[in-house]
């Protein structure tokens, strides 16, 4: 079902809304994440976007990578799941979303070079020098992130 998330949205306007999104972490050999200025904000967030209908948290996770990257990504490990906080959109649109983020590697395609609807660039940022981010959800999952791949090292 394509467009679920505008389907339902023409049914409820701006009214809030709970809605699943996945999301993933990929770090290169600084230990730097990569993440994606965002065109309808213009803040930071990790790639990732909402899950259509029927579509699982790590098949999303996949799929919006590559939408919001350029990167082919597969998912290596489950991080956690985050779902407090809120999100009023430019439109109007308010949403509370659970979000599963997931540690990614990417296995190929290439990052955007030039802007899309959804992303205008691309950059890896240090953990503990991050830009102006989505929300405080966004900043939660970083700290988690962080934590996890210091785990994973040691």
């Amino acid at each position: 079902m394509a467009n679920y998330i505008k389907e339902l949205r023409a049914l409820v306007g701006h009214k809030p809304l709970i809605l699943n999104t996945a999301a993933g972490i990929l770090v290169n050999d600084q230990q730097q994440v990569l993440l994606n200025l965002r065109t309808d904000t213009h803040n930071w967030s990790l790639p990732g976007g909402y899950l259509e209908y029927g579509e699982s948290y790590a098949t999303a996770c996949v799929r919006e990578y590559k939408e919001d990257s350029g990167i082919d990504v597969k998912v290596v490990a489950p991080i956690g799941i985050f779902d407090q906080g809120e999100t009023v959109y430019p439109n109007s649109d308010v949403v509370q979303t659970i979000t599963e983020l997931f540690l990614v590697e990417a296995i190929g395609g290439q990052p955007l070079q030039t802007a899309t609807d959804e992303t205008l660039k691309l950059a890896y940022f240090d953990f503990d020098q991050l830009p102006p981010l989505l929300n405080q959800q966004t900043a939660d999952t970083l700290v988690a992130a962080k934590a996890f791949l210091k785990n994973r090292s040691e």
